[in-house]
């Protein structure tokens, strides 16, 4: 791993109040978008912890389950590890300055992949011992304000995820010019990953990166035919 984002201090991203359907216009602005994800965190004091909870960058200690009652899985969950010692508000920071979610978006979604069953995802897990998964967020949140923020999530890639083909296809672009949004893109996705732990070989490096550079090529080949057409 070539970067870690270093430690400051805490700031729960949860203090002015946002709908998050509507966080994506607001970011439209240059003065909303440095701070849209810090008001779009804000949501969750109304699903997950109301106006009593625990003050900005203070852990509720009385919220948090002792050893006893941490459940095996949740103890044996060493994801985030390599961001020990980390505060929120610098790796909002980082993620919001490389990709279109937020820190928590980031991390929630990630533990409701990990976390899925046959029955669906256990979001009372992950809300009632979410401190004791991700080292960079000090507060329980309720399954609701979990269920929050994996959709924010899933709505933000699906809209990136456009963004980019889009682009890609309305040939405002040169082939190359795509080659290196996709270089720059696989690279923060490789780090994400490997900040949560998984440890690329260079063949799957490489394998990644065939298969993306194949399915951009076929993107440029059906752009230019329904262009033409």
């Amino acid at each position: 791993m070539t970067e870690n984002p270093p430690a400051a201090a805490d700031d729960d991203g949860e203090r002015d109040r946002v709908d998050a359907s509507t966080a994506g216009d607001r970011e439209d602005s240059s003065t909303d978008a440095s701070t849209a994800g810090d008001r779009e965190e804000s949501s969750v004091d109304a699903a997950g912890r109301g106006s009593d909870g625990p003050s900005p960058g203070v852990p509720d200690d009385s919220n948090l389950p002792s050893d006893d009652e941490v459940p095996a899985d949740v103890q044996k969950y060493e994801r985030f590890t390599k961001m020990d010692g980390a505060q929120y508000e610098r790796v909002n920071d980082f993620i919001r300055e490389r990709t279109y979610v937020t820190a928590r978006e980031w991390a929630i979604a990630r533990l409701c992949a990990d976390f899925r069953t046959e029955t669906g995802v256990e979001m009372t897990k992950i809300g009632e011992n979410l401190p004791e998964l991700v080292p960079f967020m000090t507060d329980t949140y309720t399954p609701q304000a979990v269920n929050q923020a994996r959709a924010s999530f899933e709505e933000k890639v699906r809209k990136a995820g456009a963004t980019f083909l889009y682009g890609a296809m309305c040939d405002f672009f040169t082939a190359e010019e795509l080659d290196d949004v996709m270089y720059e893109s696989t690279e923060v996705a490789k780090f994400l990953l490997e900040v949560e732990g998984v440890d690329l070989s260079v063949e799957e490096e490489l394998d990644a990166e065939e298969r993306i550079s194949s399915v951009m090529r076929e993107v440029r080949q059906a752009s230019e035919e329904l262009r033409d057409e």
